[in-house]
C-alpha cells in the first residue's frame, strides 16, 4: 500500500505552497515505522477525508469538536486503507453512501493540527454521492449540507478554500450534469 500511496501523493499538482509542504511532509511521514496511520503510536499520523460531490455541489459539515466547516473524514482504522476509511467516515458523519471515482482520486493533501495535540497528515479524496439530503446519525454533527461554489468558499475553514477552488475548477471531471 505504501508504494501506491506514495505514487498517488506524488501525482498531485499542489494548489499552493501549503499543499506542496504538506505533500513533502506526508511523504516523509510514510517512512516512519511502524504504521504512519496509527494515532496511538504517534501523535503525528495520516488521516483520510473526502470531498463528496454531486450536482448539488460539495458536502461540508460543522466539525463537532473543532467548530469549523470542513469535509467529512477521520482516522484510518488498523488494517483499513485510506480509501476505505474516507468512505466509512463519510457514511458515519453524513449518512451518505458515496463512491470513489475509478480509479480512486487522491486530490489534495494537508497537514494541520488535530484534536488532543495531534497533527493530521490528511489524504483528501474525491467521492461522488447521490444528490440526496445528508442524514447524519445521532452523535454526529447535525449541520451537514451541500454547498455550491460560492457557499462552500464562504462557509469553509479558511485553509480549506484553496482546495475547494481547485475542486470546483475540476468539477465537470467528477460530476455528470443533468
Amino acid at each position: 500500500m505504501t508504494a501506491a500511496l506514495r505514487a498517488a501523493i506524488g501525482a498531485i499538482d499542489p494548489v499552493d505552497e501549503r499543499e506542496a509542504s504538506s505533500i513533502a511532509g506526508t511523504l516523509e511521514r510514510l517512512d516512519r515505522p511502524p504504521d504512519p496511520f496509527d494515532e496511538a503510536a504517534d501523535p503525528h499520523h495520516l488521516t483520510a477525508s473526502a470531498f463528496v460531490v454531486s450536482t448539488r455541489g460539495v458536502v461540508l459539515h460543522l466539525h463537532r469538536r473543532l467548530g469549523i466547516w470542513v469535509q467529512p473524514g477521520g482516522h484510518v482504522d488498523p488494517g483499513e486503507s485510506p480509501e476505505a476509511a474516507c468512505r466509512r467516515e463519510v457514511t458515519e458523519e453524513t449518512g451518505l453512501d458515496a463512491v470513489h471515482l475509478e480509479p480512486p482520486l487522491l486530490f489534495h493533501v494537508d497537514v494541520h493540527p488535530g484534536p488532543r495535540g495531534h497533527t493530521h497528515y490528511d489524504l483528501r479524496y474525491v467521492l461522488v454521492g447521490a444528490p440526496e439530503d445528508p442524514r447524519p446519525p445521532v452523535g454526529e454533527s447535525p449541520l451537514v449540507y451541500w454547498f455550491d461554489h460560492a457557499g462552500a468558499r464562504a462557509r469553509a475553514e479558511a485553509d480549506l478554500v484553496p482546495a475547494l477552488e481547485k475542486l470546483f475548477r475540476s468539477f465537470d471531471r467528477f460530476v455528470v450534469r443533468d
